[in-house]
C-alpha cells in the first residue's frame, strides 16, 4: 500500500498529525488519545497498514 493513501485514510477516519521523527511520522487518534509511528517509505506492506490502523483503532484500509 502507498503511504500517502494510508494517511489520507487515517486522516479520513480523525487521525492526525502528531509529529515528525528523525525516520518515522507519528499519528494520533484524540478520539482514544492512541498514538503509533508510520515509517517514512514510499511503499508500505499490507500487513503493517493493517497493524497501524489496529494500533490507532481505525478499521482496516481496503
Amino acid at each position: 500500500m502507498k503511504r500517502k493513501a494510508l494517511l489520507k485514510h487515517l486522516e479520513k477516519h480523525g487521525c492526525r498529525l502528531y509529529r515528525e521523527g528523525a525516520k518515522h511520522t507519528l499519528y494520533w487518534n484524540p478520539a482514544n488519545n492512541k498514538v503509533t509511528t508510520i515509517p517514512r517509505h514510499s511503499e508500505l506492506f499490507d500487513f503493517l497498514a493493517v497493524k497501524i490502523c489496529k494500533d490507532l483503532d481505525v478499521p482496516p484500509p481496503k
